[in-house]
């Protein structure tokens, strides 16, 4: 088997995190937000875990990704079954987990090579 160092240069990467807070690239971020390996979507949503809605879910299935991945806060907590319509509807999948889980599997994934998005409520 032929191994290979993982090509992430140029692509937005979290280099952090703790309590409320991410980094991505050596930025520091303590508000919601979604990270493509291209794009960052500061402020993805206003909305706390319990006040999520269908447009928050819309704009995450219509960006592109072929993984989308859901951090919610210091614990895992799956989204109601209404707010997945969008992802339903896209053909998309949904992996929920805990920040940090979210941000070790986000980085593994991009180092892959793999269209992924992750949304993090951090407020």
């Amino acid at each position: 088997m032929k191994l290979q160092l993982a090509k992430t240069d140029g692509l937005n990467t979290f280099t952090a995190y703790g309590e409320g807070y991410v980094s991505v690239n050596g930025v520091r971020h303590d508000h919601n937000l979604a990270v493509l390996p291209n794009r960052l979507i500061p402020e993805w949503t206003q909305a706390s875990f319990d006040s999520l809605t269908l447009a928050d879910f819309e704009l995450l299935a219509g960006l592109g990704a072929e993984i989308i991945l859901l951090g919610t806060g210091n614990q895992l907590r799956f989204p109601r079954q209404e707010l997945l319509q969008p992802l339903v509807r896209a053909q998309k999948g949904l992996e929920v987990m805990d920040v940090p889980a979210a941000c070790r599997t986000y980085n593994i994934l991009i180092s892959e090579g793999r269209k992924v998005v992750v949304g993090l409520l951090l407020a």
